[in-house]
């Protein structure tokens, strides 16, 4: 007997959504997830949600394409993972759409590079705390620079002395900036979030209160500066990621680029935090690319070392609220 067409369409459904529940495991600003899926029986495409953009702390919504491009990352791992091959069209409706980009499902073989970053998937975490004091090894490192290079983008090492204490001071001098700005504070406060909510920067619900009131009348940027120019110095690793662009073409590939090298750092036992003030404050920029001397643009400054002990996974939206209707 034939396969009734309901029948085919819901396992395809169910199939498409084992992977988008892995997609979403990506990284994000202020844990906004800011990104909506669309099924097809062709494939999966990926939009933008400009519901939740951070428009004082990322205007531009550079931070919010990176944080798509790591979901579609993921995407692809999940689905070489699963045995599917694919075809990738990014911007495939233009820079203008909220389409991003857009996998459809091809009878070919999956990558299998890509198919063994999958565990990294689960085991990735964004860890604010101080690393362990263990250095990182030259050749994990260069591996790591291999995997953002497949994606197009550079990674760049920023070794301990001139370099990276002028860039701990950029980043300082990142946080005076955002912290004396009234609408910052106001936007950082409403993405703190109860731990049982399933997105946002999670408080303890006793101290949320204490906590929101605290980041919205009270500069606090000096104290935070001290502490962030401190890891930015002492981090095992200080890394910057740089694309050869700056257009939303670029901003997506270096999520990709960001995602592809954090699944394999994780699989190393590395995990990865990040140090993004002087990139986000639009006067910091230039003077960071200076710093660091490299060609191109910087689109994210990064830790990376060894965590002390295991960290819970942030919270993750359910899957029905990121899935768009086929007719959106």
């Amino acid at each position: 007997m034939d396969e009734r067409p309901t029948e085919a369409v819901s396992r395809h459904d169910e199939a498409a959504r084992a992977l988008i529940s892995r997609a979403v495991r990506a990284p994000s600003s202020h844990n906004t997830q800011p990104w909506r899926f669309r099924i097809d029986r062709d494939g999966v495409g990926i939009h933008l949600d400009p519901e939740r953009r951070l428009p004082v702390n990322d205007p531009d919504d550079r931070e919010l394409v990176i944080s798509c491009g790591c979901a579609l990352m993921n995407l692809r791992v999940a689905a070489a993972a699963a045995g599917r091959g694919y075809r990738l069209e990014t911007l495939p409706e233009g820079d203008r759409s909220t389409c991003l980009a857009r996998l459809s499902w091809r009878d070919s073989p999956a990558d299998a590079e890509e198919a063994g970053l999958a565990p990294g998937i689960e085991h990735r975490r964004t860890v604010r705390q101080r690393f362990t004091l263990s250095a990182v090894p030259d050749d994990d490192v260069d591996a790591l620079a291999a995997m953002a290079a497949v994606e197009g983008a550079t990674l760049q090492v920023i070794d301990p002395g001139e370099v990276r204490r002028g860039v701990a001071d950029l980043v300082a001098e990142g946080d005076a900036l955002q912290w004396r700005d009234a609408r910052w504070r106001r936007e950082l406060a409403g993405w703190m979030r109860p731990p049982q909510r399933s997105d946002g920067l999670a408080v303890p619900r006793v101290a949320l209160p204490f906590a929101r009131a605290a980041v919205t009348r009270f500069d606090l940027g000096a104290r935070v500066g001290r502490h962030d120019r401190e890891l930015a110095e002492q981090a095992p690793r200080l890394l910057a990621l740089g694309t050869e662009g700056d257009t939303r073409a670029d901003r997506l590939r270096a999520g990709q680029a960001l995602e592809r090298m954090l699944l394999a750092a994780s699989q190393l036992g590395l995990q990865a935090s990040y140090l993004n003030q002087p990139i986000q404050v639009a006067s910091l920029r230039r003077r960071l690319q200076e710093t660091l001397g490299a060609c191109g643009h910087p689109q994210i400054l990064l830790r990376l070392g060894y965590p002390r002990g295991h960290r819970a996974c942030a919270s993750r939206r359910p899957i029905a609220e990121v899935i768009a209707p086929a007719t959106d």
